[in-house]
Formats: structure tokens, sequence, C-alpha cells
């Protein structure tokens, strides 16, 4: 029996980033289904949106950001977090072995927040 791909939208954002800036990156990237994050960064905020929106979070261990490979480098990210985006890395990371990113991080209006899509394989 042969299961449907999913979209996972992976999510990186500052401190300083509102449900506001969750929403436009979320919008901007296309909305999915799950949301995901690396761990430390689910309570507050990213609960709130997706609370909000009635979906379901996947977190992300840190440890697993390292091992996915993304197309876009942010600096800080590499620098904070050892992943070019957290967004694309933990989008790949929710969405499991042979996942592939469908779309690159966008970025809020704000600043504050990315989101990237990844597809489960089938």
């Amino acid at each position: 029996m042969e299961r449907d791909a999913m979209i996972v939208a992976g999510f990186g954002f500052r401190g300083a980033a509102t449900v506001d800036s969750l929403a436009d990156a979320y919008e901007k990237a296309g909305a999915a289904g799950r949301l995901a994050t690396v761990l430390d960064k689910v309570p507050g905020v990213f609960s709130e949106f997706a609370t909000a929106r009635h979906l379901t979070i996947v977190a992300v261990e840190a440890r697993d950001l390292v091992r996915q490979e993304t197309v876009t480098q942010s600096f800080t990210s590499l620098a904070e977090r050892g992943t070019g985006s957290v967004a694309e890395a933990a989008a790949l990371a929710a969405a499991g072995a042979g996942a592939k990113l469908v779309k690159v991080r966008v970025i809020s209006d704000d600043g504050c927040a990315t989101c990237a899509l990844a597809e489960t394989a089938e």
C-alpha cells in the first residue's frame, strides 16, 4: 500500500518573531500541513501560531538540523545552529529519510521568520 507524500513547513525565527511574522513566512512559502522547527523554539509564539491554525507541530532535535543539506546559507544560522537554514533543515528532518526540499526558505517581511517546504518520500 503506497502512502501519499506529505508537505512539511519548516521554520526558523528570531526571538523577536511574532505570530504575524510566522504567518507571513508561511503564506509566502505556500502553506502546508505540518509545521516543524527546532525543539527549543516550539514553546511560545510557534505553539501559538500552530494552535491558531489547528496544525500539528513536529519538533526537531538540534543535532538533526546539521545532518540536512540546505540550499540557502545564512551566516547567523551557521553560527548559531550549524546549518545554512534552520527552516530548510527543520522541514527536511521532519519530513524524514528521502525527503526533498520543494521550496527554499522565504523570509517574512519583517525579517524575523523564515519558512521552507519539504516533501516526504513516497
